[in-house]
């Protein structure tokens, strides 16, 4: 899984949003580090929708324009709480390597960014 799929799946995790919802909760999630362009954002919907990992739960007109708004399935739910406990272990594998470079200098509360 990508990391931009990750962070969609985890922005809807919370809520149904539409797609500029959507890009906005990736960038907060991901402190500014990710920035969806719209093409890409459209792209990925369709594939999680495809996969049946999101649905569509809803669609508005707003200022004549068709809004559509987006809600995690129990099977993106699933996909996503798995890919983040093995990014979890990835995680602690790492720091756990990299307290042995540095000669256990990291403690287990330090966090590497």
């Amino acid at each position: 899984m990508h990391e931009s799929t990750f962070l969609i799946l985890t922005a809807l995790a919370g809520q149904p949003l539409h797609g500029y919802g959507v890009v906005q909760a990736v960038e907060e999630l991901s402190a500014g580090d990710v920035k969806l362009r719209p093409g890409t954002l459209y792209g990925a919907l369709d594939r999680l929708v495809e996969q049946r990992l999101i649905e569509v739960d809803r669609e508005e007109v707003v200022d004549g324009r068709l809004r559509r708004y987006y809600r995690l399935t129990e099977a993106g739910a699933v996909a996503l709480r798995a890919r983040a406990e093995r990014l979890r272990r990835h995680a602690t594998a790492a720091e756990t390597q990299l307290g042995k470079r540095l000669g256990g200098a990291l403690d287990s509360g330090t966090v590497i960014a």
